[in-house]
């Protein structure tokens, strides 16, 4: 198994767990659960949902920039750098 498809792997599994986790927030929802119990499962999940984003961003760097920052093609390039600038603004907000 290569470096790319093991970080792919801990990724569904890490997304997975995220899915495990909202649907409990749900579940605590529908029982009428404390509202502080549930506002903090759901901080949990946006900190672990911000934990994968970085993974998924190291991995896009490592692989899919890299290749088209050391290839000579400036369009994708530059189109890439934009991607990049653009997924910062979103996630500034």
């Amino acid at each position: 198994m290569t470096s790319g498809k093991k970080s792919a792997d801990k990724t569904l599994i890490s997304l997975k767990k995220a899915q495990s986790l909202i649907s409990k927030i749900i579940t605590m929802k529908e029982e009428g659960r404390y509202c502080i119990d549930i506002m903090q499962q759901n901080l949990a999940v946006i900190g672990f949902l911000r934990s994968i984003n970085q993974n998924l961003l190291e991995h896009h760097l490592n692989s899919c920039f890299k290749s088209v920052m050391n290839s000579n093609n400036a369009s994708k390039q530059k189109q890439m750098i934009e991607e990049i600038l653009q997924l910062n603004k979103l996630s500034n907000k």
